[in-house]
Formats: C-alpha cells, structure tokens, sequence
C-alpha cells in the first residue's frame, strides 16, 4: 500500500540549544527529521546561525511557531508572518506548524490559551489562517493543544478542531500527548477522540512527557520521559489513519542526546511494526 505523501518521514527530535551542537557535529542516526521553533532563529547570526544552516543543509526540517497567537483578538502580525516566510524561504523548511490557541491580546501572555469553542471564534481563526496561507504561499497546520478551561463553551474540542480544519482548508499536527493530557483533564475517551479526527490531513505527529499534578489534572510540560499511555496511543494513531511521522519533544529536564535518541528510536521501532502488520 502506498503511503500518503508527507513532508517528512520517520522519527523527529525538537532540536533545542542544549545540544544543538553535539547533533551538528555526530548527528544522531535514529532522527530522521529535526523541528525548531522559527521564533528561536530568526535573526540569529554568529556561531549559532552557522551550527543550524549546517543542519538545514544537510537534514530534513519542520518548523513548529510559538508567536502567531492564530486566535487572539488582536490583529495578525504580519510583520512576523512575513519574517517567517522569509525564514522557512532561506532554510527550505519542509512544514511549518502552529498552535491552535493564542498568547497575545493586547499584548505577549507569555503561555499558550485555549481559543473559546464558539462559532464566532472558528469565523475568526479560519480568516486568519487562510491570511497567513496566502502570505506564506503554503499550507500550514495547527496542532491540537493541551488547556484547562472551556470558557463560553458552544461545542466539544473535537467539533472546534474539526471545523477549524474543514472551513481553513487547513492540515493537522497530531499531538498525542496532548490529546491524552485533556482526555484526564476533562474526562473523555481518548481513542474516542482520535478516531474523530480527519486522519487525512495528519501531516505529521507529536508526543511528549508531562506532569502527574493530581490523579485528575496532568499537566503538559515536555518535561519528562514519554509514559506508556501515550506510547499506546501512538500506535492507535498508526492503526487508524496508517503511519506518520512522528516527533518527540523534550522542553526541560533536558537528558543526554543519547537518552533522547532512545526513546526517537522507541518512535521508529513502532513505526517499523505498524508497516508490518499494515
């Protein structure tokens, strides 16, 4: 059976400063793909600039954005969507990915909030995606984000994500960490969830670790090590919308590159089975 056409394949690492060095230099054979925020880059010159042009050359990369606040009810920066075109122009990044949610009103938040499940709040974030895709001359995709709160509720998570989707004519970055930090948050199923999302415009997925704060309350920290329900989840992912690539992100309590590339291998490994039993 033939794979659909993804920007990337295999198995990703979010690269971080930390050890952007080490992988410039000794690559980790298990990482197929590396992801960065555009936010971190932009601008930067000098021996940081160098290490990750020497990266961009030679390794396939997707960009992940933390600023573009697609839901917020202040206007679109276009002075950033333009930088970051530029950005993704000049390192020929393979995808570029957002957050659906917003951190600026009046001004920077500084965390990510939940876009309100509304009708009027899918009118407002489809407008300003197909304004970003215009200006980017691309697709781009928004990930399904972890939060803690509904306010003004009109319709499940599930129905929000999907409308957002099918109105912006837009792709999907598939977190499954997420997707099981809300279903302990807010009392759902996760396999439910998955099998309600449009498999075909998947273009690539996420996992990470979080934080156990109550037996009801996780919260999403890409701190920590990938626990088994997520690992579970993965492979429910491949076995209903077939496999994709997929990446590990790790924001703090940052191990050796080495422990890293055990569990992006954990990722192929996986990968490698589902294609088996396809």
């Amino acid at each position: 059976m033939t794979e659909p056409l993804y920007p990337v394949h295999g198995a990703g690492l979010g690269l971080r400063r930390t050890f952007v060095s080490a992988a410039a230099e000794q690559p980790p054979p298990a990482v197929d793909f590396w992801e960065i925020a555009p936010e971190n880059w932009i601008g930067v010159g000098g021996r940081w600039g160098r290490l990750l042009r020497s990266m961009t050359e030679r390794y396939p990369f997707v960009c992940h954005g933390l600023s573009l606040s697609i839901g917020s009810p202040a206007p679109l920066d276009l002075d950033l969507v333009h930088r970051i075109k530029a950005f993704l122009d000049q390192h020929q990044i393979r995808a570029y990915t957002e957050h659906l949610s917003f951190c600026s009103d009046d001004g920077q938040l500084y965390d990510l909030m939940p876009i309100p499940f509304t009708d009027g709040a899918v009118a407002h974030v489809v407008e300003r995606i197909r304004q970003v895709q215009d200006i980017l001359e691309r697709r781009i995709a928004l990930e399904n984000v972890s939060y803690y709160a509904a306010p003004g509720q009109e319709m499940t998570e599930l129905e929000f994500i999907n409308a957002v989707l099918s109105e912006a004519d837009c792709d999907l970055l598939l977190d499954l960490n997420n997707i099981h930090v809300n279903s302990i948050n807010h009392s759902y199923d996760a396999s439910a969830f998955l099998d309600g999302l449009p498999g075909e415009r998947v273009i690539y997925g996420h996992i990470a670790g979080h934080y156990e704060e109550a037996p009801d309350l996780r919260v999403d920290t890409h701190g920590a090590d990938v626990i088994e329900p997520v690992w579970a989840l993965l492979e429910r992912a491949y076995q209903r919308f077939g496999v994709f690539p997929t990446l590990l992100e790790r924001d703090f309590n940052i191990p050796p590159l080495e422990q890293l590339s055990d569990e992006v291998q954990r990722i192929s490994a996986i990968q490698t089975q589902q294609r088996a039993h396809a």
